[in-house]
């Protein structure tokens, strides 16, 4: 079984969950899994330490992002390689796993598309287009790159940073980019870890829904639900069976979330 597990980056902030590092040294012996993290608390507070003050717009959906300048590019790539994905390549050795870091940097892992302009929404509500900054989307994925090292044995970690056309760094959403990893080199499942149970629609947990149906009800969640449930959805539209929504504080929360226990599927 080949799958792509996204980490939140509320499950980083105080280290590697130990939880999370058992579970996947005992499936490593029998599953092919690629780790996408998160960080973006992290790389605010380290922007900060180093003076550059961060700003987030609005879209006109809802969705809150970072919006990225080149400093602010080169400040994100240093906090999500340099030193998340290097936390997590070590602790995974302490279990016994051998973990590589990359970025969508290394080897055009992710290729991307920078977007020029920004449509974003203002305090008074007014929609305003603005510079697109270095962000972007994943448009490619170089699966052999990943197929080389899940066959030699070896745990990809990927920091959600993409090239661009004119070879500059972007920054990508975490989740839509283990989305795009996970239909790049045809996984399974793509296992979204946060620190809820998943999906809660009426206040009660969605334990499985349609892509259809995801889609049409994403206004009825918060915004950082929204992003993820848009990355499933899109996922499984792209080949992938499930996409898995859950809570990456529980005990065993990917062998869980495979056999669908306290999870939200989309499939």
């Amino acid at each position: 079984m080949r799958m792509v597990v996204k980490i939140g980056g509320s499950l980083l902030k105080e280290g590697v969950p130990e939880n999370l590092l058992a579970d996947l040294a005992a499936l490593a012996p029998t599953t092919q899994v690629a780790l996408v993290h998160g960080g973006g608390e992290v790389v605010t507070q380290m922007a900060t330490k180093l003076g550059k003050e961060q700003r987030f717009v609005v879209s006109p959906d809802g969705i809150k992002s970072r919006y990225t300048d080149r400093e602010t590019a080169e400040i994100y790539t240093m906090v999500m390689s340099g030193m998340l994905a290097k936390r997590l390549v070590l602790a995974l050795r302490t279990k016994g796993v051998r973990a590589v870091s990359l970025t969508g940097l290394d080897g055009s892992l992710f290729q991307g598309k920078r977007k020029k302009k920004l449509v974003i929404v203002d305090e008074r509500g007014r929609k305003l287009l603005i510079e697109g900054g270095y962000t972007g989307k994943v448009e490619s994925v170089n699966s052999g790159l990943i197929d080389a090292l899940m066959s030699g044995g070896y745990l990809p970690i990927v920091s959600p940073v993409a090239v661009g056309e004119d070879s500059e760094p972007l920054n990508i959403d975490g989740d839509r980019a283990a989305g795009s990893l996970a239909s790049g080199i045809s996984a399974d499942a793509v296992v979204f870890l946060t620190n809820v149970d998943g999906l809660m629609l009426e206040g009660k947990l969605v334990e499985s829904i349609s892509a259809a149906s995801a889609s049409s009800r994403v206004s009825e969640v918060g915004f950082g639900m929204q992003k993820k449930v848009l990355a499933a959805v899109d996922a499984v539209n792209a080949g992938v069976k499930e996409a898995i929504i859950c809570s990456g504080t529980r005990e065993q929360p990917l062998s869980n979330a495979l056999a669908h226990k306290g999870c939200t599927v989309i499939a």
